[in-house]
């Protein structure tokens, strides 16, 4: 029997999670294109996309609360007399919440949101296109 050891580089290479990370925030830079950030450190251009993938599951994982602070609709006027500043702007004004909305979630990205006076018959209709789809 004849047994041939073969040396060099191990083929599989292990990445830190820090390592992942540091590459994958380079791929997330204005220009940078992934092929040329993963051929620069040496890692297939695939893992990359599969390592910036999980990276997008692992911060929807974890759900957080976040501190709300209603205003009363007839405060004293001192916030509404200064005028608004530039980080004011850039925050989206949200509708106010609706009475019985109903999302339903088909799946494969696909959501219907309908309000609480729906006319049962066309959402019937929907459902059924969507679901020969």
């Amino acid at each position: 029997m004849r047994v041939e050891v073969l040396g060099g580089l191990e083929r599989r290479r292990r990445w830190s999670q820090d390592d992942k990370a540091r590459i994958v925030e380079e791929t997330l830079a204005p220009g940078a294109r992934v092929t040329e950030v993963a051929r620069r450190n040496g890692v297939a251009a695939s893992v990359v996309f599969t390592w910036r993938r999980q990276a997008r599951t692992a911060e929807r994982v974890v759900p957080c609360f976040a501190p709300v602070q209603i205003a009363s609709a007839g405060g004293t006027g001192e916030e509404n007399s200064k005028p608004p500043s530039e980080d004011d702007r850039r925050i989206r004004q949200l509708p106010a919440a609706r009475n019985g909305l109903i999302e339903i979630d088909l799946g494969n990205r696909r959501r219907i949101r309908v309000d609480a006076q729906f006319d049962p018959e066309a959402l019937a209709r929907v459902l059924d296109v969507l679901e020969r789809r």
